[in-house]
């Protein structure tokens, strides 16, 4: 349960495991009595412990995973962590939440800027803009060819969306625009006027809608029921045309599976911004031409980072007040 008003006296006590947008930091500092980071190395586990054990509220990020073991020696104090991201499979929730401490995120802020990010994958993988960027860098063009770069259009393509949650709606509505099918697999179907106004159309087997389309947007989260939910067999399923995109979580993707798939020219294409080791990449991903890497830039906005920063100000500012934080995360919603 929240603190009660009388136990909050004095300011909570925060520690931020990272560099966060400097109007966020001050704001931060001003309603609490904030451990700020000097630099933006990522923190180790036992320097994360030794944060837990002094603090009311860890404000963390997706690079901090904070396991079982992590909480059982953080001792008494810790009572919220209130997570800079709408993603919080680098936590332990239910372990967190059966010693006493709550669990918040920040929902919602992403959605749009993740979804802008998935149709510039779909681009610039189909429209070959990573091999034209570099052959003009490079200095070796030699002026317009009839047959050289030649893409795909991306106009009257197939797009199996994998989550229909609010980033992939958002990506539905963008695909729209452009012209593609849209069709999707979820783990619940959506209201019958969601899908008109999405022009969506549902698949109940995965397997048989990975087989009919010309692109995969992955823009499922990393639960245990999705971790290599494309594996090898379902990988094999997808035409040889096909390209996929990932913006959502890298482990959603049997990612070995997937190299050896492009390497063999059994799938024409990825674009990947988020990878199943963190920012430990296959190398031979990084070979292949008919891949465009990005470090994991989807959320990357300032307006979104801000916008993240204000809900975690909410959700302490709220605890702090005696309440329920209203971005808590229940073991149940993952």
């Amino acid at each position: 349960m929240p603190a009660s008003p009388s136990s909050m006296r004095q300011k909570l006590r925060v520690a931020v495991t990272r560099r966060l947008p400097e109007a966020v930091e001050t704001r931060m500092s001003e309603l609490f009595d904030v451990v700020l980071r000097e630099d933006d190395r990522k923190l180790t586990q036992d320097e994360l412990v030794g944060l837990m054990q002094g603090v009311d509220v860890l404000v963390p990020t997706v690079t901090d995973q904070i396991n079982a073991n992590m909480l059982a020696r953080a001792g008494e104090r810790l009572k919220l962590i209130a997570n800079f991201g709408a993603g919080v499979d680098h936590i332990d929730v239910l372990s967190a939440r059966q010693r006493g401490v709550l669990v918040s995120n920040t929902p919602g802020v992403v959605t749009e800027d993740t979804a802008d990010m998935t149709l510039a994958l779909i681009l610039a993988v189909t429209r070959k803009i990573p091999e034209g960027l570099a052959e003009m860098q490079a200095g070796r063009w030699q002026g317009w060819s009839p047959t050289a770069h030649l893409g795909g259009r991306v106009g009257g393509r197939r797009l199996g969306i994998l989550g229909m949650g609010r980033i992939g709606q958002a990506v539905a509505r963008r695909a729209n625009v452009f012209g593609m099918q849209v069709h999707y697999h979820n783990r619940k179907r959506l209201r019958p006027e969601v899908e008109d106004q999405l022009q969506a159309t549902y698949w109940d087997s995965l397997d048989q809608m990975l087989a009919r389309m010309d692109v995969i947007s992955v823009n499922a989260p990393h639960t245990p029921s999705t971790f290599h939910l494309l594996n090898a067999r379902r990988l094999k399923l997808l035409k040889p045309t096909a390209v996929v995109v990932n913006t959502s979580r890298g482990e959603v993707i049997d990612e070995n599976a997937l190299t050896r798939m492009l390497r063999a020219g059994e799938i024409a294409g990825a674009g990947l911004d988020v990878f199943e080791h963190g920012h430990e990449i296959n190398p031979r991903l990084r070979e292949l031409s008919n891949v465009v890497l990005l470090p994991h830039m989807g959320s990357a906005t300032v307006e979104g980072r801000a916008e993240m920063g204000e809900k975690v100000l909410i959700n302490i500012k709220t605890f702090a007040d005696g309440h329920r934080p209203p971005d808590l995360v229940v073991p149940s919603m993952l």
